[in-house]
């Protein structure tokens, strides 16, 4: 599967208030802690690669995303399975990974029509906005609904960012 998505900066407010009067479905809240993994064979921010063990309420999900795919967006091929996060973190260092950072977020999820709304408050960051559609094909087609949806919203295409929040905070504790 290929995982569609565009992320942009955005007033948490003012987004939800147009959101609710467009008739998006409030999903919930969820407290993310991410590890991000690089590997002893390649380095991943070389690759555009990126393997994560997400923890979300007691639950762990080991992530592999694929290189980018095009210049505009954050489309890749996602992999993801749940796991123990203790022992996948073990089995990782283990074989050689290494802990390369760890991201700290708290996301409100939104479903609007086949998109979901992620409003992301990244630790020691500002806020965000991801919205992706998750499908096997068409994704210039998928792209173009997403950045029309943002257009709603008062966000251009040039507002996207397809920088990581790990390159973000990594970039923070450098002084960049």
């Amino acid at each position: 599967m290929l995982e569609i998505e565009v992320k942009a900066r955005a007033n948490h407010q003012q987004v939800k208030e147009l959101l609710a009067g467009m008739g998006a479905n409030f999903i919930g809240v969820q407290h993310h802690c991410d590890t991000y993994f690089n590997a002893p064979h390649r380095d991943f921010a070389n690759t555009d690669e990126a393997l994560r063990i997400r923890s979300v309420d007691g639950r762990s999900v080991l992530t592999y995303k694929g290189k980018k795919l095009d210049t505009i967006s954050k489309t890749r091929e996602e992999i993801e399975t749940d796991v123990d996060g203790g022992n996948a973190r073990s089995i990782l260092l283990a074989l050689g990974f290494y802990e390369s950072g760890v991201v700290k977020k708290t996301r409100e999820i939104l479903k609007y029509k086949d998109m979901t709304i992620c409003l992301d408050n990244v630790e020691d960051l500002e806020e965000f906005i991801e919205v992706e559609i998750t499908a096997e094909s068409d994704i210039e087609l998928h792209r173009k609904q997403i950045f029309s949806f943002l257009n709603e919203l008062g966000i251009g295409e040039e507002d996207s960012i397809r920088t990581s929040y790990l390159e973000m905070v990594l970039g923070k504790k450098e002084g960049k």
